[in-house]
């Protein structure tokens, strides 16, 4: 989000609901690329960068007496707000984008936050080019284009109808994708009430939002359970935050001539790059780094069931931010879907028991 938010490992892939875009929009949903190890467009290693490896089997027993003795105190409480900032940075981030729409357009903002992200990723990451087998290239390329399509998508979307219902209707994509890999019953019942909360988003508002706006918003849903799979393979293949530092790359030579060509020289005004640096850091630098810490804090479903809350947070940037205000149906319709995302999380936690 982007969802970009920035991970990469597979423990948790498809158990996780994030939104916005990112490293994913924004995102972010039931398989948070963070938890997944996808890295919100916020989408590397921070699930396994969270893990301390045990040195032998008494440093293993240790740490589970430890573990086992140890109340939910500082540490949780201090990786349940690490986790909330980063949700809130994402949100905010978005948020921040859509003011530079009038001046820049969706496309150029978008173009502005993946070329700086990955601009910034290659620096810190100085991911490695030899080596890697044309299967490699392939996944990475893949990962790219989802990721790029991914923003590509949800910018159209925060472009059309309000940020909430947007990331809403975006984390239906990985929910889904939650689902099917599932295989259980329970999770039938949460997918059924997500779809009731889109049903009710539609009866109070698609008239109002436009069709055009909540097709972006779910065909970048699609793109992010695309992200999530193809992060996950990125991650087996590449050390470190290598493949993600270079399907960012990929994503900006995606998206950068879409900007060039909608905004033109507007993009190197000082202004509109400021905020651009902005919109990158708060959608994929900071959201990524409380991320990173939050899971060395925080068991994976946790994190995940945490993460669900983006829609709900998406809603308030919107209105403190854009001054978007929802109707009592619409944010009714909202908590269905953050309820579901939670429940299939939990579903598919206890199903690996």
């Amino acid at each position: 989000m982007t969802n970009t938010r920035v991970q990469v490992g597979t423990a948790a892939a498809g158990s996780a609901v994030t939104g916005g875009g990112t490293a994913g929009p924004t995102g972010a949903g039931v398989t948070s690329p963070t938890a997944a190890g996808a890295a919100s467009p916020t989408a590397g290693t921070a699930g396994s960068a969270g893990a301390t490896p045990a040195t032998g089997r008494g440093a293993s027993a240790a740490g589970r007496i430890r573990k086992a003795a140890a109340p939910a105190s500082a540490g949780s409480l201090g990786g349940i707000g690490l986790v909330l900032g980063g949700v809130l940075s994402v949100q905010f981030g978005s948020a921040a984008a859509a003011l530079l729409f009038p001046r820049a357009g969706a496309l150029g903002v978008v173009a502005l936050r993946v070329t700086i992200a990955a601009v910034l990723l290659l620096v810190v990451c100085r991911p490695r080019l030899r080596g890697h087998s044309r299967t490699d290239w392939g996944v990475v390329g893949a990962f790219g284009l989802a990721l790029g399509g991914m923003n590509v998508l949800f910018y159209q979307a925060i472009d059309r109808i309000p940020l909430g219902p947007a990331v809403t209707l975006e984390v239906l994509g990985p929910l889904l994708l939650s689902v099917v890999t599932a295989r259980r019953a329970a999770s039938l019942v949460w997918a059924g009430m997500a779809f009731a909360g889109v049903f009710l988003l539609g009866q109070g508002s698609f008239g109002e939002i436009g069709l055009a706006g909540a097709g972006f918003a779910l065909g970048a849903g699609a793109m992010w359970a695309a992200y999530i799979v193809f992060s996950s393979r990125a991650g087996a293949r590449f050390p470190r935050l290598d493949g993600l530092a270079l399907a960012m790359a990929v994503a900006a030579l995606v998206s950068l001539p879409l900007g060039i060509g909608a905004a033109g020289t507007t993009l190197l005004e000082p202004k509109v790059l400021a905020i651009g640096l902005v919109v990158a850091l708060l959608s994929s630098g900071v959201p990524y780094t409380l991320e990173l810490l939050a899971l060395r804090r925080l068991p994976a479903a946790t994190f995940a069931v945490l993460m669900s809350l983006a829609p709900a947070v998406a809603a308030l940037a919107g209105f403190l931010v854009l001054g978007q205000t929802l109707s009592a149906l619409q944010c009714v319709a909202i908590a269905l879907v953050v309820g579901a995302s939670a429940g299939a999380v939990r579903a598919q936690g206890a199903g690996r028991k």
